[in-house]
């Protein structure tokens, strides 16, 4: 096996302990192998870098008094640095995807005249606001697909803005600049902890290898503890 293909395996069948590996040894930790496969340490590793990446971005919010949060930003967050060599993980895919989200939506709005409009949900949800939705999200994957940008939680940013949670222009860039700070700091993380992460495009190789080598550990057994 080549050295690609090892860290490309490390990257997939383990992405949390991986990096709470290599955190743990840039600490100068004891005992590094056992305590990154912990289950503790990894949920431990989640909840601190979930909450400390969100929290980051809540605290801006505030001073900013700006919405830098939205949900999708969790399930990003999540894979990140669950699954950081997939290629829907690299900073092309998560930027790009919530860009082709929003603008999409934004455009929704436009076509069904709900550009500005915010939601109000607890009148129901009207015909138009349907519309907008449906074919949000539908654009949505169809040009991520199409201009090979696939990253799932951007099908969530494309609902948060044609359902009318976001739906002004100036909000755009607000959200593109969240989404810009998560992706850097997933690059940090995973750097740090020796992961190599990519620093724009996934490298074609390493995700081909990612999607036989997640293939495999899908068809096979559990491993003992797991």
């Amino acid at each position: 096996m080549s050295d690609s293909e090892r860290e490309t395996r490390r990257g997939v069948r383990v992405g949390v302990p991986a990096i709470v590996r290599g955190i743990l040894k840039r600490l100068g930790a004891d005992d590094v192998d056992e305590r990154a496969r912990s289950r503790g340490s990894q949920a431990l590793f989640m909840l601190l870098n979930g909450g400390l990446s969100i929290g980051l971005l809540a605290a801006m919010a505030h001073l900013a008094r700006s919405p830098l949060i939205f949900p999708s930003l969790g399930p990003t967050a999540f894979l990140l640095f669950f699954r950081p060599l997939a290629a829907a993980s690299s900073p092309r895919h998560t930027v790009l995807g919530h860009l082709v989200g929003v603008v999409v939506g934004l455009f929704c709005l436009w076509v069904f005249g709900l550009l500005g409009v915010p939601a109000n949900l607890s009148e129901g949800v009207g015909l138009a606001r349907v519309g907008a939705a449906a074919l949000s999200l539908g654009g949505t994957g169809a040009l991520m697909v199409y201009f090979g940008v696939a990253h799932p939680p951007a099908g969530a940013t494309t609902l948060i803005v044609s359902l009318g949670l976001m739906p002004h222009l100036w909000q755009a860039p607000v959200l593109m600049g969240a989404v810009c700070l998560m992706a850097l700091q997933g690059l940090v993380i995973n750097r740090l902890a020796g992961i190599p992460y990519p620093l724009w495009r996934p490298s074609k190789q390493r995700a081909e290898q990612a999607a036989r080598l997640q293939a495999e550990l899908d068809d096979s057994p559990p491993e003992p503890g797991a």
